[in-house]
């Protein structure tokens, strides 16, 4: 894999991107298309198996907690019940994608190799950041997608419908960049993929909207960290494949 040094590449990225893949849709379809890969099915089924096991948990603790604290009885528990679901419910699916990225995170490294193995055989294997700063990485990345969507809810709450669009560009940010730098670290040290990323930030934001996009919708939501980040080791080869001969590093 490569290392760009730090230039304005964005329209040879483009350029690349167009001759390599189409659309900016295709990394994602690609990511889609291999979802008949027995690697990817497993780590879709334990991502999804310990998302509903968290929120389930998460589900029944709120409840519990609501009795608790008021300590309410007959009618009054009743619609403290009800109020309280909603609430759990709501809680939930905030949640959903966030604490789906921080499992996610344990998968990076499987997902990646999968799709290497379909799409680009011919690479070497990774030797990049120190595990260590790839798993932290990882869960900053869950932890800056669990902030975003704090600030996309208090923004659609405040203004309808612009909040929604803020909230969708925060979450285009928020996975476009945090999949992008963990997927290239596999393959380079952080500084290398922060270099990376920022010079062909146009490709990566680009994705990430997408990916954001799909994260709206039901039940494919599920599928956004596994998906993702198969889709993001796509962007990184259109990212690598732009860059100079003369500033290439392979790892």
């Amino acid at each position: 894999m490569v290392y760009i040094e730090h230039q304005d590449w964005t329209t040879r990225s483009i350029h690349m991107w167009s001759a390599k893949y189409g659309s900016p849709f295709s990394p994602l379809t690609r990511a889609l298309g291999q979802l008949d890969d027995p690697i990817i099915v497993g780590v879709v089924a334990r991502t999804v198996g310990w998302s509903i096991a968290c929120f389930v948990g998460l589900y029944v603790v709120t409840i519990w907690f609501v009795h608790w604290l008021l300590g309410l009885h007959g009618v009054a528990a009743w619609a403290t019940d009800i109020i309280g679901s909603i609430g759990a419910s709501f809680l939930a699916l905030w949640l959903f994608l966030p604490v789906a990225a921080a499992i996610g995170t344990m998968y990076f490294d499987t997902i990646a190799f999968a799709v290497e193995r379909r799409f680009f055989p011919y690479l070497p294997p990774p030797r990049g950041a120190p595990a260590m700063e790839q798993l932290w990485d990882g869960l900053a990345v869950a932890c800056r997608v669990l902030l975003f969507n704090f600030i996309a809810l208090v923004l659609a709450m405040i203004l309808p419908g612009a909040g929604l669009v803020l909230g969708w560009l925060i979450a285009a940010y928020a996975i476009g960049r945090g999949l992008f730098v963990a997927v290239a670290m596999r393959r380079m040290s952080r500084n290398m993929a922060e270099s990376l990323y920022r010079s062909r930030r146009s490709i990566v934001l680009t994705s990430g909207a997408i990916l954001a996009a799909a994260s709206y919708v039901p039940l494919l939501n599920l599928l956004i960290p596994v998906v993702g980040t198969a889709a993001m080791v796509h962007v990184l080869d259109v990212a690598v494949a732009a860059a100079p001969i003369h500033s290439r590093s392979f790892s």
